[in-house]
């Protein structure tokens, strides 16, 4: 059974469990010493903190994006350092409404591991409920059985699959980012301003309830519904612009029952990298 999200009250329940492990992914992506300051201040006791520009990126090459996916098997045995093994729930938490959060969810069904949740609200959950704060370091474990890449729970299409996909439609690309992004209005991270051609835009902030918790299943059902217009949950790539805030949209779906959607995990930053690919911008 696949996960999505988990509680503060229901993490506090099982934290002291010894098949939980818990990620702090708190991240800035302007000021990228950020989460770990974050972390040092304050975290949920026993999490451990990673990095999403180190740790959780392979080297950027100028062409790959902004976040390039690491190799499957060198996540895979660093999750087993973390003592992560297939049997492990894992919780990822960060500050920023759970896109980061959902980032590490997506990489762990990438990896094949179906037992991750978000915790749902984040850091402000937690303290707001008066939970415990550590601000020791996350104890050391024993490393985990490696975590071998398996059949992947989430897909990935790359740049030639999306290239190829406006002249011979097979999916249909959902931007996440701020509309005034999709429209090329404004472009504050990547060099071109615009969207992939054909492309429709979720704002990944829609999927949110006032207090940064997700909206229902219910009510995220129909929102994605009168998007997807007829469309197949299957026959949906999500992209954003480095591949980290289009995964807030895919865990959307699935909490809202619309499972088997697709990241392009190059997304915008890699897209525009080569000025030969079209680009569009308005509606």
């Amino acid at each position: 059974m696949t996960t999505t999200l988990i509680s503060a009250a229901d993490l506090a329940a099982r934290l002291d469990t010894s098949d939980v492990r818990v990620f702090d992914v708190r991240h800035d992506l302007t000021n990228h010493s950020a989460g770990r300051q974050a972390y040092d201040a304050g975290h949920i006791p026993g999490a451990r903190y990673l990095d999403h520009e180190t740790e959780l990126a392979a080297a950027r090459t100028g062409k790959n994006g902004r976040h390039p996916l690491p190799d499957r098997a060198q996540f895979g045995a660093l999750m087993a350092a973390h003592g992560v093994t297939p049997q492990t729930l894992v919780v990822a938490y960060d500050a920023s409404g759970g896109m980061y959060a959902a980032h590490l969810w997506w990489m762990l069904r990438w990896l094949g591991h179906d037992r991750v949740a978000v915790l749902d609200g984040g850091w402000q959950a937690w303290a707001a409920a008066g939970l415990p704060v550590s601000h020791e370091p996350a104890p050391a474990v024993q490393p985990g059985q490696p975590v071998e890449p398996g059949a992947a729970l989430a897909g990935a299409v790359d740049a030639q699959a999306v290239l190829a996909n406006l002249s011979q439609p097979s999916f249909t690309v959902i931007d996440a980012r701020a509309a005034n992004r999709y429209r090329g209005e404004v472009e504050p991270m990547d060099p071109v301003a615009g969207h992939i051609p054909g492309a429709l835009n979720r704002p990944n902030g829609e999927n949110l309830q006032q207090d940064g918790r997700f909206k229902t299943a219910e009510q995220l059902r129909e929102e994605f519904s009168r998007l997807l217009a007829g469309r197949e949950p299957a026959s949906i790539v999500h992209q954003c612009g480095s591949g980290i805030t289009a995964c807030h949209n895919l865990l959307a779906m699935e909490i809202a029952g619309l499972p088997g959607s697709r990241l392009y995990p190059g997304s915008w930053s890699e897209w525009c990298s080569d000025p030969a690919r079209p680009v569009a911008k308005g509606e």
